[in-house]
């Protein structure tokens, strides 16, 4: 257990593989060590889901009668220097550091991130296969901003930088497929590197990343979507040491 900026206590977990807590993104990013990461991967939930969601675009994420899910908190823009210059600060130098969002988002965030020392490469386009709601020329697509602090080669220039990874249906809210993270993991870090998400949901980031033979370490400040973390990241440890 730990506590928290609120002032509640949160929960923890720890492996051989992976280290996750219930917390904030950015009061987790500020008990971490400088230097201590080796490739950040993460989908903050930020402002633009809720206007979607609140005008109905985003049925799947909302709770309803097709839903289940409780809708998490919104990350604000207005975050996003402190959560960015944490990042860029528990990075190691030469590593990269992905951020999934939409069209909206990724004005707001590249110039922050250019601003706190990222270098920006470039939107990578994830291809969600089938086309999601909306009223008009649908979605099918997410951007994956893809930035640097130092210099890295990334591992196989032969990928593209449109990613066709078939979205999860009616999975946790913005779940993100694990196939999708083990091709930014696998471009970006070697087996025993340290794989950071710091709004991980129900870490499929982590189960890439262990499935990978890389480390993990992660939060959620849903307490919901952290349990679901550790049953998920425990099988995967499982999975791994039984091969």
């Amino acid at each position: 257990m730990l506590e928290g900026n609120d002032g509640y206590l949160r929960l923890e977990a720890s492996s051989p593989l992976f280290a996750i807590s219930n917390l904030d993104a950015v009061a987790w990013l500020k008990q971490q060590s400088s230097s201590s990461i080796d490739l950040v991967v993460t989908d903050p939930p930020y402002e633009s889901l809720e206007k979607h969601r609140a005008i109905g675009t985003t049925t799947r994420l909302k709770q309803s009668k097709s839903s289940s899910n409780k809708w998490f908190d919104i990350f604000p823009n207005s975050r996003f220097e402190e959560l960015l210059k944490e990042i860029y600060r528990v990075l190691k130098n030469n590593s990269h550091f992905y951020l999934f969002c939409d069209q909206e988002t990724a004005f707001i965030i590249k110039p922050i991130a250019e601003s706190v020392g990222f270098k920006f490469w470039k939107p990578i386009v994830w291809d969600k296969v089938n086309i999601g709601m909306g009223y008009h020329y649908r979605a099918r697509y997410e951007f994956i901003l893809f930035f640097e602090k130092g210099k890295r080669k990334i591992n196989d220039l032969s990928i593209p930088d449109i990613l066709e990874v078939k979205r999860i249906h009616r999975g946790y809210p913005t779940e993100k497929p694990v196939e999708l993270s083990e091709i930014l993991i696998c471009q970006s870090t070697v087996e025993k590197e340290v794989v950071c998400d710091p709004f991980m949901g129900t870490a499929s980031v982590g189960r890439a990343a262990i499935k990978n033979g890389r480390n993990f370490t992660g939060c959620d400040l849903s307490e919901s979507g952290y349990k679901i973390a550790l049953n998920n990241l425990e099988k995967e440890s499982k999975n791994q040491r039984s091969e």
